[in-house]
């Protein structure tokens, strides 16, 4: 498998997320819109604390030798379907409560977070990692170049629920605006 193509997708995300969040004024960065909803901060620490658990897991199964899996434990759902966001999905992954900070901090831990991905990938740029692989709870058995795509995806699903909050944050300032 081509690695390029997983960097492009990861450096996208991460830009388009970036780009999200800048918009999320730093005193709304950890008010929730609703008692349903996450604040930016808890999107920010989700996607910390899936992306270091899979760069983890990824680190210790490259370790070892890969094993044989048959073709039928191989079927997965399409990962484009993650970044759709039709549906919400509850995370099996908590986060890391001791993640959530100043906006400031935030995004440059999430910043470091993906310089140690790509320093991962470039660690194992010349091996073969397709063989090694572990099921995700929702989408089946992926291996490890999918998990890594599933980093970007992942990310710019939670780009959308950045923009709902930004959505959420500042509309109630347009609609005080305009009645002053």
């Amino acid at each position: 498998m081509k690695l390029s193509p997983i960097l492009v997708k990861l450096a996208d995300a991460q830009s388009a997320f970036l780009s999200a969040a800048d918009r999320i004024p730093t005193e709304q960065w950890n008010k929730k819109p609703s008692a349903e909803q996450w604040s930016a901060g808890e999107i920010v620490a989700h996607l910390i604390t899936v992306e270091r658990a899979i760069v983890s897991t990824a680190d210790q199964m490259a370790e070892k030798a890969p094993r044989s899996i048959p073709f039928w434990k191989r079927v997965h759902v399409l990962l484009r379907l993650v970044e759709l966001r039709w549906t919400r999905m509850k995370t099996p992954i908590a986060s890391d409560p001791g993640l959530i900070g100043s906006k400031e901090e935030m995004l440059g831990e999430l910043r470091l977070t993906r310089e140690r991905t790509l320093a991962f990938l470039a660690e194992t740029q010349n091996r073969d990692l397709s063989g090694y692989g572990w099921r995700h709870v929702f989408l089946g058995r992926l291996n490890m170049y999918e998990w890594f795509e599933l980093i970007a995806v992942h990310q710019l699903r939670h780009t959308k629920q950045m923009k709902e909050v930004e959505g959420a944050v500042l509309l109630p300032k347009v609609v005080e605006n305009s009645q002053n």
